[in-house]
């Protein structure tokens, strides 16, 4: 076998088409399956966009680095199952550009962390890990309370999803950094109009605990809270199971 390989190194043509071959053999593996992408992923008619403030704090999620210790990918195991919830659906992600799903797990998955917590025990535990979970080995992000969210160009950035295929709609580009205000701060003028552009069940409230001001805080942590909640599909999925 190896005097084989010995003599194709030999013959430049030779070892370029076995390379070609080859290259063409990974390529139809993975072009292949999305022929019947169609079939193969879920509906879910129920499923909802990013708002402006979760999107930003996609954003800051992605900017300090947590997907390198977090995976987003529940998997069809028993064990990943019981502990984090229903596994994964490939419908979930259809909204992330780019997907996070990883697989590295330093800290737990988040991809069911969404309502798992208050949003006080998320502030507690990025401004110090330690105070909450002992034995973490996750860095603090202090920072995130004191910096004010950047929301200028949260309007050109949904402009941007829309190109690549993620549904929203004009009043949502042009609201877009009202929106992100309001879901902040529930008792403002702002605040009804992200309700009725995301849905009665979105998120509106003072993420970090003051909603006089609006920060990377909050962004982060309404991210944070939806994970896993812009659809019911994967419980839906679960529950039909189990009958």
């Amino acid at each position: 076998m190896f005097g084989f390989h010995y003599r194709l190194e030999r013959n430049t043509i030779g070892f370029v088409l076995a390379v070609i071959v080859a290259a063409s053999i990974g390529g139809i593996v993975e072009i292949a399956p999305l022929f019947t992408i169609d079939e193969t992923v879920e509906e879910a008619p129920d499923m909802r966009v990013y708002t402006p403030l979760e999107l930003a704090g996609r954003n800051i999620y992605i900017r300090e680095g947590c997907y390198a210790c977090h995976s987003q990918m529940i998997r069809a195991l028993r064990d990943e199952v019981e502990r984090y919830g229903p596994y994964s659906l490939a419908v979930e992600s259809q909204y992330d550009h780019p997907m996070l799903w990883g697989s590295k797990r330093t800290g737990p998955d988040l991809a069911r962390v969404g309502g798992k917590y208050s949003d006080d025990w998320h502030v507690a535990h990025l401004n110090d890990p330690r105070d909450v979970v002992p034995q973490s080995v996750m860095p603090a992000y202090r920072w995130l309370s004191r910096t004010e969210l950047d929301s200028d160009d949260l309007g050109l950035h949904l402009k941007a999803m829309r190109r690549v295929g993620v549904p929203y709609t004009d009043a949502m580009i042009v609201n877009a950094e009202n929106d992100a205000y309001g879901q902040a701060a529930p008792g403002s003028k702002r605040a009804p109009g992200v309700a009725e552009r995301y849905g009665e069940g979105t998120n509106i409230r003072a993420f970090d605990g003051e909603s006089d001001r609006l920060t990377e805080m909050d962004a982060l942590v309404a991210y944070l809270q939806i994970l896993g909640r812009l659809t019911d599909a994967a419980y839906e999925r679960k529950t039909e199971a189990e009958e």
